[in-house]
């Protein structure tokens, strides 16, 4: 059976068969690893499938554009491949991409670790975020990046990224919030974003900005150990000094106090359940 067979099969199998569910609570889709069979060191994410051929394609596209831009901008990621499956009728997208050990998640090493370990995962993500940024102009047109740390690894001391999708790049600032309803995998989400499309539009703000990147780095760090959220401020402050000086006077004022999520995005969250957990 040929990996594509086998991965079209996985994705019409029932949860048993599919194996172990990575993550359930990602935005986009519940990524899962199988249990067994030629697929069983990777992760697969199926997303919502369209009938309109050429987005799909657009998307194809896209998605390979925005890997070789991060390979450009010097981001290293997992091995990673992009596939059209027809499923039942409808072109489904599906990432496969190399398994990372479920121990090597950033978030949860975060909150295990002590206060100064913690600062270290925080160096390495940094350094990720810097040099996408600082290599950003290679790029061509609009593009964007999303390092939170729910999409992080940590392994042998550096960081690893792994979230493609949506691919930040080419899209619109009106496109990809169309897109954030598009491919969501909550059917609340897609009833209810239209009417509120402004505002979901705008979560993709802080993906296109240099300093909130960082600034929504330190967020999340102050967010899921807050007794500890001065010393991140103090990494932060320091870290967009001497690692990011273009931006650092935007991003500076913004780390003073814990950053906090936007209101209308903490509310979204809470009524799709998406409570912090790694969007493998």
């Amino acid at each position: 059976m040929s990996d594509l067979i086998e991965l079209e099969w996985l994705i019409k199998a029932d949860s048993a068969e599919r194996g172990q569910a990575v993550s359930k609570l990602g935005y986009f889709c519940a990524p899962f690893r199988p249990a067994s069979g030629p697929l069983a060191n990777k992760v697969i994410k199926v997303y919502r499938g369209l009938r309109d051929m050429a987005e799909l394609e657009r998307l194809a596209q896209c998605h390979s554009d925005y890997v070789a831009a991060l390979e450009l901008t010097g981001v290293d990621l997992p091995v990673t491949d992009f596939h059209l499956l027809d499923i039942d009728g409808t072109t489904v997208p599906v990432i496969v991409q190399e398994a990372l050990p479920s121990d090597s998640m950033m978030r949860l090493q975060i909150i295990a670790a002590e206060r100064e370990q913690a600062v270290e995962m925080m160096e390495a993500a940094g350094q990720v975020i810097a040099t996408f940024w600082n290599n950003a102009d290679k790029v061509e047109g609009r593009v964007g990046f999303h390092p939170s740390i729910r999409n992080f690894a940590y392994l042998d001391g550096k960081a690893l990224f792994f979230d493609t999708f949506p691919p930040l790049i080419h899209y619109s600032r009106e496109e990809m919030g169309k897109m954030l309803l598009t491919y969501s995998d909550k059917r609340l989400m897609r009833w209810v974003g239209p009417l509120i499309q402004g505002r979901v539009t705008g979560i993709q703000d802080e993906w296109y900005s240099a300093s909130e990147t960082l600034v929504g780095l330190v967020g999340s760090a102050c967010r899921l150990r807050p007794n500890d959220s001065a010393r991140f401020l103090e990494w932060g402050q320091d870290f967009a000094r001497r690692a990011m000086p273009r931006w650092a006077e935007e991003a500076i004022p913004e780390m003073k106090a814990p950053p906090k999520l936007p209101g209308y995005w903490t509310g979204f969250r809470k009524v799709l359940g998406l409570q912090g957990a790694p969007n493998v």
